[in-house]
């Protein structure tokens, strides 16, 4: 049985015991969190498609980790005017083991 669930302005397929890294999502680490954006299901009733969400569907979670990813470099330059910036960012993610998947 797995599941696409949205989250972050994303999509993920996701399976029971799969871990998943997410955007940030409030929580402590051994809380749990409820994905209730599902699009699609695919189980023993068969696939289910939204449209665009599958109602009644949700998938819970358990927070594993909280962190952030490693750095990436911004740098701009504009030619013969002098012009540098350099700026850094590190986006902060959630780590998530599937517990359950359900549906209607």
């Amino acid at each position: 049985m797995y599941a696409i669930v949205e989250t972050g302005g994303k999509q993920y397929r996701v399976e029971h015991g799969s871990l998943v890294q997410v955007e940030r999502l409030p929580g402590d680490v051994g809380g749990s969190v409820e994905l209730s954006d599902v699009r699609l299901v695919h189980g023993d009733k068969g696939l289910l498609v939204g449209q665009p969400l599958v109602k009644g569907a949700k998938v819970t979670a358990e927070i594993i980790d909280q962190g952030r990813t490693r750095s990436i470099i911004v740098f701009k330059k504009q030619r013969r005017k002098n012009y540098r910036r350099t700026k850094g960012h590190r986006q902060g993610f959630t780590k998530l083991r599937i517990t359950s998947i359900e549906t209607a």
